[in-house]
């Protein structure tokens, strides 16, 4: 960032503003926009076979570029992860309950073939028939999505896990007809759904579960902030982040003790990834990996003001944020989303475009839900932005990244 001083719109990009969710990459045409760009940073998420590596190459070529502007190489904060529209294409090989046998037959008499039918047919309802079996690809095993997410973040020490998540509504898409593929939009990434019509078939929720906690323990033992996406599924998101959280509880002080110590600064103690910085649960020095991520951020969050207690009781060892976006929650959920911004502490709140193209459209749409926030919490412009700012550092690299960063 250049200065403070706003623009000719008066909105003062200068301080920093940050995308904490985003996926250009679905139109790499608009990626080469992203250095020209007003905002500061963008989250850019990963969520299927077709985009892993486009995230990873794009982040790695604004790292590399000998041309690149002071700062560029922050422009983009690549994040790995497998969204649960997708999940169906993961065959769970990562539990003993989860190996080929458990589908009906001796694992040796399962040709490739067998196991891609039983997969879907397991993992999916209603059970889908052979001819859309046969316009699905072979389910990737699991441990090797796990293995190939942990080559990537290691290669990026900031980078995120992301975009994972829960979702009750999703219904695959219809296979492509041969008129849909003569006229797709080429600039398109392929994998989504590119306005096909819906299947009726959707993912069992506990294969999605299973999907989900597998990358939050990943995150969790490499210590990386997590996206989360939940649609129609937010208890089941809680499910799951309780299970990986079992033991790890921080302590919650009574009132009584509270008043006793006379100071709500020491009201919560206990095992927490970023307070202890590896200690165990027992307070041994000896360093073993947490199963849940330090930090997590419900992105473009839809719940109900009532569920925001689970999420943010002081005695869950992960840090929760929620992201807002004018495409998501201004348009769909628009007084309930009302709501849960109001209800929020202020450093819990972050925007995001969740745009699938970079430039002129993500920057509008970032300028526009920031404005928005910023008049539901009654914050001036200029230190709504820079609480936004501060939170999404906290958010992407703690306590000590907003002061490192600013």
């Amino acid at each position: 960032m250049s200065n403070d001083k706003p623009d000719d719109n008066g909105f003062p990009w200068g301080i920093g503003v940050f995308d904490a969710h985003c996926h250009p990459t679905d139109t790499m045409a608009s990626m080469d926009d992203i250095p020209r760009m007003k905002a500061t940073t963008l989250t850019v998420m990963s969520t299927r076979a077709d985009d892993q590596d486009l995230v990873f190459q794009s982040a790695k070529k604004l790292a590399d570029d000998p041309n690149s502007k002071k700062g560029d190489a922050d422009r983009i904060l690549p994040c790995f992860g497998w969204h649960p529209w997708f999940s169906h294409q993961l065959i769970d090989d990562t539990a003993a309950n989860a190996k080929p046998e458990s589908i009906g037959q001796e694992a040796d008499n399962l040709s490739a073939d067998d196991v891609k039918k039983a997969h879907y047919s397991r993992v999916l309802k209603p059970p889908p028939d052979d001819d859309f079996v046969a316009t699905l690809p072979p389910p990737k095993p699991l441990s090797q999505l796990l293995s190939e997410t942990r080559s990537r973040l290691e290669a990026f020490p900031h980078a995120l896990v992301g975009e994972v998540g829960l979702d009750r509504a999703f219904r695959l898409p219809q296979p492509w007809t041969p008129e849909e593929k003569e006229s797709r939009n080429g600039a398109m990434t392929p994998g989504s759904r590119e306005g096909r019509k819906l299947s009726p078939h959707q993912v069992r929720p506990e294969h999605q579960k299973a999907v989900l906690e597998a990358q939050l323990r990943l995150a969790g033992e490499m210590q990386r902030p997590v996206s989360v996406h939940s649609v129609q599924g937010h208890g089941g998101v809680v499910e799951v982040f309780k299970s990986i959280w079992k033991g790890h509880e921080k302590k919650v002080a009574s009132r009584r003790e509270r008043k006793r110590r006379g100071s709500h600064a020491e009201a919560h103690t206990g095992s927490n990834a970023e307070d202890t910085n590896g200690a165990n649960a027992s307070g041994n020095e000896e360093k073993k990996p947490f199963p849940f991520p330090p930090r997590i951020c419900m992105h473009s969050y839809s719940g109900p003001p009532e569920a925001l207690s689970q999420f943010i009781h002081p005695s869950n060892p992960s840090t929760l944020y929620f992201s807002f976006s004018s495409v998501i929650n201004f348009s769909h959920h628009s007084d309930r989303s009302v709501e849960v911004i109001k209800a929020l502490p202020d450093d819990r709140v972050l925007v995001e475009s969740d745009l699938h193209i970079a430039g002129n459209e993500m920057d509008d749409k970032l300028e526009e839900v920031t404005r928005q926030i910023c008049e539901i919490r009654g914050w001036e412009l200029n230190q709504g932005v820079q609480q936004l700012a501060d939170n999404w550092k906290r958010f992407a690299f703690g306590e000590a990244g907003v002061d490192s960063l600013s």
